[in-house]
């Protein structure tokens, strides 16, 4: 957990908030029991790289899903892809973006946000690059010094997190 007490905050009321503003449906299923997470829970259980799936749009408004690492920090999704993949450049032209974590039965997370890069070959880094690059770099080593490589984080507006009672 690498959460301050506002970014755990800020992060508890987004997900107050998108759950209390979803579907009965959705509500019914989150809600039961003791299944909605907290964000201290939810950073908690959120460690490590985790296999997003990851959905851009198309410039003819298609949707476009594809997988990628995913790392939950500071309260927020970041993930990387090439710069030359197709992910990059919807993102460059239409940064909306969702992304969801599900692990069987155990854990889902569902975020729907804006993608901002945040090591831009064409301009300043992200505010938040500085305190993110020592993590990556710890954890991918030398393949952080490829040229290619493009992050992003996702700033949320819409954000559900549930987990089985014992996960």
């Amino acid at each position: 957990m690498r959460e301050t007490p506002d970014e755990l905050a800020e992060l508890q009321r987004l997900l107050d908030d998108s759950l209390s503003g979803s579907t009965a449906h959705l509500r019914s299923i989150v809600g039961a029991g003791d299944r909605a997470l907290t964000a201290e829970r939810l950073t908690g259980l959120l460690t490590g790289m985790r296999t997003l799936a990851i959905s851009t749009v198309t410039a003819k408004g298609e949707p476009r899903i594809s997988a990628g690492d995913g790392h939950f920090l500071h309260g927020r999704w970041v993930f990387g892809t090439s710069t030359t993949a197709a992910k990059a450049r919807h993102l460059a032209a239409r940064p909306a973006v969702s992304v969801a974590l599900i692990e069987g039965e155990r854990l889902g997370v569902f975020t729907h946000g804006t993608a901002h890069p945040l090591n831009p070959a064409d301009g300043p880094a992200h505010p938040a690059w500085p305190d993110i690059l020592p993590y990556l770099d710890e954890f991918y080593g030398d393949f952080m010094r490829r040229d290619d490589l493009a992050f992003y984080r996702v700033e949320p507006h819409w954000m559900v997190a549930w987990a089985a009672p014992a996960a």
